[in-house]
């Protein structure tokens, strides 16, 4: 691995490297990387105290830790640097991207492989730390701040703590294409539970309608709309979760007076920023709908206290 395969890797993973000169002598993840070579080199000819001391200098210019015992890889990239410590029996394989403040840390007291063993071309984000003789495949993604303790499978993304693989799956459609997003696995939890309870609601909807007797004829009219409108409504995309808003139970109520309708929409809080886009996606949504003449868009707040919320509008007491 020669200097130039070095600086043409930072070139490659850091857009902010503007020319040589800088990269050479700006970057201290790459000044680390060099001066663990040197340390390395010395480490497996037996001359320990050598190797220790220069790889103490190096943390002490750069910030960055790496024991000297330590398998590093080619272009391998440690971006920022500042705290990242590497063990021993630490093993990184090529082509490796390291943000700041990652630990590739140990478990075990006794002296055997105790440090993880990273694949090729593995992202390790921000302040995650690595911990014990695991394996984290080729193409894994650790996201920033996670505390992987379980080996990771080729391509995986890992986020969180401790760490849960969230990937690989497709991008949401709302999402910029530009943008690397990282999964986020408890969302996928969440959007499994309201879908589960919309199709529970959608079940009693049904046995409710399903009852004895005949509605009136406008009653009929009336209940035809309010369903119109609930599946214009599964159009409505909230951009922050990517789940239309029936699904989130975002709709409280659904009112059809002749041509009128009233959506009640229940949201954190009427200061939040996505009031208007949403407020704007139901009405325009609904304007082009057959035999609805206004709409009307009303937003809840105290999503958790709807009950006490409609007893208070209605003039009721009693919590």
């Amino acid at each position: 691995m020669s200097i130039s395969d070095d600086i043409r890797t930072v070139f490659s993973k850091d857009p902010a490297a503007r020319s040589k000169g800088e990269v050479v002598l700006c970057y201290p993840g790459l000044h680390a990387i060099w001066a663990h070579r040197i340390a390395h080199i010395l480490w497996i000819r037996g001359m320990k105290l050598s190797a220790r001391f220069l790889s103490h200098l190096s943390r002490f210019l750069t910030g960055i830790e790496i024991h000297p015992g330590a398998t590093i890889g080619k272009r391998c990239f440690i971006d920022h640097g500042m705290g990242v410590v590497i063990g021993e029996t630490a093993e990184v394989g090529d082509d490796v991207l390291i943000y700041m403040g990652v630990v590739l840390g140990g478990t075990a007291l006794s002296n055997v492989k105790r440090h993880p063993t990273i694949g090729n071309n593995v992202v390790i984000g921000s302040g995650a730390s690595v911990l014990g003789a695991i394996t984290i495949g080729d193409g894994a993604k650790i996201g920033a701040g996670a505390v992987v303790v379980r080996s990771v499978p080729a391509g995986a993304t890992v986020v969180g703590v401790p760490g849960r693989i969230a990937g690989p799956e497709c991008i949401p459609q709302f999402a910029d294409s530009g943008q690397n997003v990282m999964p986020d696995p408890m969302l996928r939890v969440v959007s499994r539970m309201l879908d589960r309870q919309n199709r529970l609601e959608e079940r009693l909807r049904e046995i409710e309608r399903a009852g004895p007797g005949i509605l009136p004829a406008a009653q009929e009219v009336t209940r035809v709309i309010e369903d119109e409108v609930r599946d214009a409504l599964r159009e409505v995309i909230d951009p922050e979760v990517g789940i239309d808003i029936i699904d989130l139970g975002l709709i409280k109520d659904i009112t059809v007076s002749g041509t009128h309708v009233q959506v009640d929409m229940v949201l954190t809080t009427k200061a939040c920023p996505l009031v208007d886009h949403l407020t704007g996606q139901v009405q325009r949504r609904l304007a082009g709908l057959k035999g609805i003449g206004t709409v009307e868009v009303r937003v809840l707040d105290e999503p958790w206290a709807w009950d006490r919320f409609v007893r208070q509008r209605d003039g009721l007491k009693g919590v």
